[in-house]
């Protein structure tokens, strides 16, 4: 019953768009459709000034990416950093809370899929240094009863493991 009302809670309730809020850095795990767009969108409009985007495949190139997404030279070279270390949400935590440390970060805005966004905040907030804020602004999507079903069970799993 409990995990059945969770799960309920889970796929009705999904977080949404931040609006229009200011912070030091957007964070963006690649992965989901609208993410880096998001990113970009928030960078350009002045809500941020500088974006990481986690996960990339070590593949890509930043002209490529640049190119892909159309983002300036300019804005690539003093507001885009791209993060090859990643694989997984735990470990675009991990990268994260490097990046973050390595820099005078005080606010971040997480952009990542609404499904996504419990267990990815968790997982940052586990791993960040003390004193960082960080918004939530998900990309709303339209997520199939399976991948609600799945994401819920690594939710659980997440939250789990952070008891032990």
């Amino acid at each position: 019953m409990l995990w059945a009302l969770g799960f309920l809670w889970f796929a009705v309730a999904l977080p949404g768009p931040a609006g229009d809020l200011h912070s030091d850095a957007v964070i963006v795990p690649t992965g989901g459709a609208g993410r880096i767009e998001r990113g970009l969108e928030i960078l350009r409009n002045g809500q941020a000034e500088a974006m990481l985007v986690t996960g990339v495949d070590p593949e890509v190139k930043p002209r490529e990416f640049a190119a892909q997404f159309d983002v300036p030279a300019d804005l690539m070279d003093c507001c885009v950093a791209l993060g090859f270390a990643a694989v997984d949400t735990r470990s675009n935590a991990s990268e994260t809370a490097r990046w973050v440390d390595s820099r005078e970060i005080k606010s971040l805005r997480l952009v990542t899929t609404d499904w996504h966004m419990r267990r990815a905040a968790g997982e940052l907030a586990r791993t960040l240094p003390g004193g960082v804020t960080v918004v939530w602004d998900a990309v709303p999507s339209h997520p199939s009863f399976g991948d609600l079903f799945l994401e819920y069970h690594k939710l659980l799993a997440s939250t789990a493991s952070r008891l032990w």
